[in-house]
């Protein structure tokens, strides 16, 4: 499945595209969205002046700001596009550990937009965290929304014979996603296009997943969480988990919630099916108050912070027999 997606020739530039970056020691960590857009209003930032500039900051420049070779790549993935100030590309590219990954631009307006940003090194980091502990045998791991590819990377990585599948309904993602692993030199890890794991059979070892968990008013895929609170599809993973675990699996669930009168309303919906004595579950704040910028919109005028948390859930049969 990774063959398929991967062998398009746009696919196969973008791969050249970042080999070359990385030949050029290029490094970027991407930052919030906020913090990115108050660094590019500084008024020496309006067109780029270096790589970084190019494809981490999203600024548009010159001819002769970027060598032939780097040109003639984005030229070849359809990822230069005209601007009033020379040119801009359709991509980033940020910097995970050792490892590059291709992914959507600033601003990420598109509904099909892939991102990258502070949830992913707090979730892969959440991962490699667990995975260094972990003792049980993973033969099948799913990454459900897998978006730029980190989590199911990283977790490819750290279990060569494992069979992962990253898997979203954004075709996009997909196929970013392809690329990373690519990149990355990922060989047992699968891609494929699945809402939730509707459209793939089977138990897992191992389920991760980041879903997004704002309240969006496009109803971007990225971006929109769904539900009352934003938590809709971190409850539809967390129901799903509880269906597709294999016994000793494990879900792990890095995912966002506003905070109303000091209630977690995430937390209290998934306590009410833990009351099953088939599992062990432990759920933590990894930061108390993240996005302090959307609590100014309608849809969280009641919301006092919106905090990131993890949640790990093994399904344990002999627990049933206690």
């Amino acid at each position: 499945m990774l063959e398929q997606t991967f062998d398009a020739p746009q696919n196969l530039a973008l791969l050249r595209l970042g080999t070359l970056l990385r030949a050029r020691g290029y490094h970027f960590v991407t930052p919030t969205p906020l913090t990115h857009q108050r660094v590019n209003q500084r008024p020496d930032n309006a067109r780029a002046k270096d790589l970084r500039d190019v494809f981490g900051w999203s600024r548009p420049f010159a001819d002769g700001t970027l060598d032939e070779e780097i040109v003639a790549a984005m030229r070849e993935a359809q990822v230069l596009q005209p601007h009033a100030l020379g040119w801009i590309s359709q991509v980033r590219f940020s910097s995970l550990g050792d490892e590059l990954y291709v992914h959507s631009p600033f601003p990420t307006e598109e509904s099909d937009a892939v991102f990258f940003g502070p949830d992913t090194y707090r979730f892969t980091r959440l991962l490699r965290d667990y995975l260094a502990h972990a003792n049980q045998p993973l033969r099948r791991i799913a990454d459900i929304g897998c978006g730029a590819g980190p989590g199911a990377i990283t977790a490819a990585q750290l279990r060569p014979g494992a069979e992962v599948m990253a898997l979203d309904i954004n075709h996009k993602a997909l196929a970013m996603t392809a690329v990373n692993a690519r990149q990355a030199g990922i060989y047992n890890l699968r891609v494929q296009r699945s809402d939730l794991l509707r459209d793939v059979s089977g138990q897992f070892d191992l389920i991760i997943a980041n879903p997004p968990y704002m309240l969006d008013s496009q109803q971007r895929t990225y971006r929109h969480g769904g539900g009352k609170h934003g938590a809709g599809l971190s409850l539809a993973i967390f129901d799903t988990a509880m269906e597709r675990l294999a016994p000793g699996g494990t879900l792990l669930l890095y995912t966002g919630v506003a905070i109303f009168a000091g209630e977690d309303p995430f937390l209290n919906a998934i306590r009410l099916s833990l009351r099953d004595t088939g599992w062990d579950w432990d759920y933590q704040e990894i930061d108390p108050d993240v996005f302090g910028e959307e609590l100014q919109k309608p849809e969280y005028a009641q919301a006092e912070r919106i905090a990131c948390v993890a949640l790990r859930l093994t399904y344990q049969p002999s627990l049933r027999q206690r």
